[in-house]
């Protein structure tokens, strides 16, 4: 029995994980790396055809987005996870792999005019489709025989639609042990999806740690009466509230709380407020959740449903769906709300929107999730002046504001409650899917507090789960540019400053822990570089 850690170690995203067990391979996630990427991850140390099993948590493309990937290199196995998770990767895996087309032809044109090599995609939809193929989705809290010795079962977590912690009982040459990997632990007190659910049993856990040094706070949030405020107040001065939300998840926790708004008349100056959802995807996911309301929906949000009553839908929701669509919103000077993605403005439709609205002083610009070191988003929160969007530069005089509280994960209290419901004594925890100090940060929180080990390896970590011996801690490899052919040695002056900017970008890392007073002369330096080369 064997653990290897390949993706979101000391990262927030790409999540995967390998276990060994009676000479079977299975995955734990095969998730895609967004944002920003500090280290290399390690290869998965067998081929690809090897692999007999993934076991999905949840859909969100971190956790989900090189599946098709995997059939792409010859994966035949068995994608076991939970019906709305299955639900869910139909639609999103088939939109990342527009994603990846979109851009090959986008590179391609540029290629072509120069006489570049031209770029392949990652994976096409092809390859999508072939991957969605070898799932087979369970219901929450069954026990399923995975293979000999190997048994499985997926317990609802509260994260998102069909998320899920995954326990494993693994038997091989008479040893025993349980391994349960958390998924990403949702927060409590979420709208339609319900709390997460404890596991009582288990020798090892492997747990996130996305807030695992943040608290989110101890009143719940009155997410209904500051988002009618917020909407009145940016109403009231002629604005829009731009929403950048995720499509999955988030989109229709909006929904629910503006039906809400609606329905009690608690904007009583603004009744026929429109509402529009700019994301293809978001609207199919919100079809998702209508389909999979048995199971997966809270008792509030089910009784609704029993009422007769779509908790996600309203007078004034308009769906935009085409390009044309989307642009003609933009073009009406009635205050409204826009929701689009992506959730932290990297891409997308969202980033149209905020051209056309983040300069005008009566708008506001809604946060309603985390927002990860380096994106757009982050740089919005913290209070930049101004940004470039399409070449031009925008000026920041829209009011932005964050929804508190509105996270679909856990915070360091909720992680430590989570972890707190075993009532067994944990042999070892591994803590990943963090920013980079945050792992190291809860893994001592978590010795701190429950007197176990805890860790948080690196790509490439390996542990024998029958000693319960760190086999290796994994390699701490910066990101690097990828050396180039011999044919290509020649470095054109271009890729040089690329590597120049990887290297700074190292630098920076290694001098988390200055004084304010030397980050900020470095910031300064920094900026002052920037300005003077930004040439569009």
């Amino acid at each position: 029995m064997k653990l290897t850690f390949i993706g979101a170690a000391h990262e927030v995203t790409g999540s995967c994980h390998l276990l060994e067990v009676n000479g079977k391979h299975i995955l734990i996630d095969c998730g895609m790396e967004q944002g920003p990427d500090l280290y290399e991850n390690q290869e998965i140390p067998v081929a690809v055809g090897e692999i007999d099993y993934v076991l999905l948590t949840h859909a969100h493309i971190d956790h989900s987005g090189l599946i098709p990937l995997l059939a792409k290199r010859g994966f035949q196995g068995q994608i076991v996870t939970t019906f709305a998770t299955a639900d869910l990767c139909q639609i999103m895996l088939r939109d990342s792999a527009h994603i990846q087309e979109f851009e090959a032809e986008w590179r391609n044109r540029k290629a072509r005019r120069s006489g570049a090599e031209l770029y392949e995609p990652l994976y096409t939809m092809e390859d999508a489709v072939n991957a969605l193929q070898y799932f087979v989705p369970c219901d929450y809290d069954q026990k399923i025989e995975l293979c000999e010795g190997v048994w499985v079962r997926f317990t609802d977590v509260g994260h998102l639609l069909g998320s899920a912690s995954i326990e494993i009982w693994m038997c091989e040459d008479n040893v025993e042990k349980k391994i349960v990997f958390s998924g990403d632990v949702g927060n409590i007190n979420q709208p339609i999806i319900k709390d997460p659910k404890t596991v009582r049993e288990a020798d090892y856990v492997v747990i996130e740690s996305t807030y695992g040094n943040r608290l989110h706070g101890d009143e719940i949030p009155d997410y209904v009466g500051e988002f009618t405020r917020i909407l009145r107040e940016t109403f009231a001065k002629g604005g829009n509230v731009v929403i950048p939300s995720f499509a999955v998840g988030r989109t229709q926790e909006l929904l629910y709380f503006i039906r809400e708004i609606k329905e009690k008349k608690l904007l009583s100056d603004f009744l026929d407020f429109e509402v529009y959802v700019d994301s293809p995807l978001a609207i199919e996911a919100t079809n998702v959740f209508q389909k999979n309301t048995k199971g997966c929906f809270d008792e509030d949000a089910l009784k609704l449903v029993q009422q007769g009553i779509n908790p996600l839908v309203f007078p004034g929701l308009k769906l935009s769906t085409t390009s044309d669509d989307s642009r003609l919103i933009n073009y009406d000077s009635k205050p409204k709300v826009i929701i689009s993605a992506s959730g932290m403005c990297e891409a997308g439709r969202i980033r149209h929107h905020l051209k056309h609205n983040l300069w005008r002083k009566e708008c506001t610009i809604l946060f309603v999730g985390y927002q990860a070191v380096g994106t757009l988003g982050r740089k919005l929160i913290e209070g930049v002046p101004s940004v470039k969007l399409f070449g031009e530069t925008i000026e920041v005089c829209a009011k932005i504001e964050t929804l508190k509280g509105i996270s679909g994960h856990a915070d360091m209290k909720g992680l430590l409650s989570w972890l707190g419901g075993f009532e067994t004594k944990l042999s070892h925890v591994f803590v990943v899917h963090g920013e980079d100090t945050v792992t190291d940060e809860f893994a001592k929180t978590i010795e701190e507090q429950f007197g176990c080990q805890a860790f948080a390896p690196y790509s490439g970590g390996c542990v024998d789960l029958v000693t319960n011996e760190v086999l290796t801690a994994g390699a701490r490899v910066p990101k690097k540019a990828k050396e180039k052919p011999m044919a290509a040695r020649a470095a054109t002056a271009f890729q040089r400053v690329v590597s120049a900017g990887k290297h700074l970008m190292e630098v920076i890392f290694k001098n988390e822990g200055l004084s304010n007073k030397d980050l900020a002369k470095f910031e300064s330096q920094i900026q002052n570089l920037a300005e003077k080369w930004d040439r569009d």
